[in-house]
């Protein structure tokens, strides 16, 4: 069956393949112009990631939710990917609002020439602040601040992306790690009942995660665990 299409296939590569030419610009003095925009482009997608984790919500969640699984002990149950995933989506359920703002104020007049570049990263920048700012704590601001010596803003506005953005994945890690541990205590307690059990029966040698992984389990599942993680989750962002 591949011999015929082989044979009909050799004339067609034994003509020279035509050849492709990729210019920037519109041959008018404008390449140097499009090449950095085009270089910002790449720069601005190869950071994509970052924005995702430090700008927006991710940090809380993905934090908390690798927290869930280890206090439950059950290795990689879920999979990285699973609750990769489910952060991700969270995220851009809890920033649709901001999200649908930047494309109010910015990325439409962008696009419909009302705007420059400049001045639409300008205007995408307030939504962004205004969220990181409500979700950050005071102390962690002037820290940064008081480092880089910048005066007192009449309003979130005027902070620096550069100042805002540490400020607040500081703020979203500390936030993030008191929720762990209010995770934790419950498991905790099941491992140190089970684990005091298994000393007074003398069974020394057993390992006690092993006896109470199916009891942490049990409970995660009797409360509805999942469902309640994610409550609080939804609810810190409020």
């Amino acid at each position: 069956m591949l011999l015929p299409v082989m044979l009909w296939s050799m004339p067609v590569f034994a003509e020279p393949l035509p050849s492709i030419d990729i210019r920037i610009g519109d041959g008018q003095g404008e390449q140097g112009t499009s090449a950095l925009s085009l270089l910002l482009l790449i720069t601005v997608l190869s950071i994509a990631p970052a924005i995702l984790v430090l700008m927006t919500s991710f940090t809380r969640i993905v934090v908390v939710l690798g927290f869930v699984r280890t206090s439950l002990g059950t290795q990689q149950m879920p999979p990285n990917q699973v609750l990769i995933g489910l952060a991700m989506f969270l995220t851009f359920f809890i920033m649709s609002p901001t999200i649908a703002q930047v494309n109010e104020v910015a990325l439409q007049p962008y696009l419909k020439g009302e705007l420059t570049q400049t001045e639409a990263l300008e205007q995408a920048a307030v939504p962004m602040k205004k969220f990181m700012f409500s979700h950050t704590r005071e102390k962690d601001l002037l820290l940064f601040m008081n480092y880089t010596k910048t005066e007192k803003p009449a309003s979130y506005e005027e902070i620096p992306i550069t100042v805002l953005v540490p400020a607040y994945v500081l703020s979203e890690l500390k936030t993030a790690f008191q929720m762990g541990f209010m995770i934790f205590i419950p498991f905790l307690v099941i491992d140190m009942i089970v684990a005091s059990v298994l000393m007074a029966m003398g069974m020394m040698m057993l390992p006690p995660v092993m006896i109470s992984l199916p009891f942490k389990i049990l409970l995660f599942v009797l409360v509805d665990g999942w469902y309640l993680v994610v409550q609080s989750l939804l609810l810190s962002f409020k």
